[in-house]
């Protein structure tokens, strides 16, 4: 994929570099507490036990660290400013509504989001409630050495896909499928998971298929990358992995055969309005 020196998106959150709070009033503060405190006839050292951080030094002042502007970073920015394109022209034409781009969050370890704290072990999620796409950019190594899904537009898949589901979120289904779940089982969530999934996947098709339009930018490498990626992250590979044996009906994402199935029907056909299929019919 053909990416330096074309526009990158401005709606990136950059939190992996996160300054110390500042100690207001350091080692003065916790002095004058001690002495109050024995006035009050409390053993000092008694204190010290029960809030260890008061007879700590104080930490030192750090302002924030800038965010890094690395090759990477600049490529996430630069797939994200693709989706917004493509999705701010096909989201009016199909849907009658202007598109509204979310923020993609960078997090290194663990980070919190309105839906929750998540840590880089989960991978790459959506949250509908902030409407922000969240990745620790860890995941690409996983992608590349556990999953074997080497390529820069298998990183853009991820993130295509990723930006699905808040195409799926401004059209309301995300809203319409949660509150199905309080009145359906376990394995019923289940199989409406996948469908989602699917759905997201096939949206993913959908932008490569407008992409792929840029002159110069992808080669059938670059399509051969997403597909063998959808393929490698498929529930059946990932439980075959992980604990030797598949349960379908423990599927949330979909199998490798399905993901890569939807994936190159959106590619195809390149229509947004075709998305409701991935609900209606297994085989598109």
């Amino acid at each position: 994929m053909r990416w330096e020196g074309r526009r990158q998106s401005q709606n990136v959150e950059d939190r992996r570099s996160v300054g110390q709070q500042v100690v207001v009033g350091g080692g003065l503060l916790t002095l004058l507490l001690m002495v109050v405190m024995m006035f009050l006839g409390v053993d000092p050292m008694q204190l010290a036990r029960v809030a260890p951080e008061l007879a700590a030094p104080p930490a030192q002042q750090r302002a924030p660290a800038k965010p890094a502007n690395d090759k990477m970073t600049q490529f996430i920015k630069t797939v994200l400013a693709d989706n917004e394109d493509v999705w701010s022209s096909l989201f009016p034409q199909a849907f009658g509504k202007r598109y509204q781009p979310p923020i993609l969050v960078l997090f290194s370890g663990q980070v919190k989001s309105a839906c929750g704290f998540a840590s880089a072990a989960a991978g790459p999620f959506y949250c509908p409630l902030d409407k922000k796409v969240y990745i620790d950019l860890v995941f690409y190594e996983e992608l590349k050495r556990r999953f074997n899904a080497p390529g820069d537009f298998a990183q853009a898949y991820v993130i295509a896909h990723e930006i699905g589901h808040h195409v799926q979120n401004q059209l309301g289904i995300s809203n319409k499928v949660q509150s199905m779940r309080p009145r359906m089982s376990e394995r019923e969530y289940n199989k409406l998971s996948v469908r989602m999934e699917l759905q997201a996947d096939f949206l993913a098709g959908v932008w490569a298929h407008h992409v792929a339009r840029y002159a110069g930018i992808l080669d059938e490498e670059d399509i051969r990358e997403a597909v063998n990626a959808a393929g490698q992250i498929g529930d059946d590979k990932i439980q075959k992995q992980s604990q030797g044996y598949i349960v379908p009906d423990a599927f949330t994402h979909g199998s490798s055969e399905q993901r890569v199935r939807w994936f190159l029907y959106g590619l195809k056909t390149g229509d947004p309005n075709l998305m409701d299929r991935a609900f209606e019919v297994d085989n598109p």
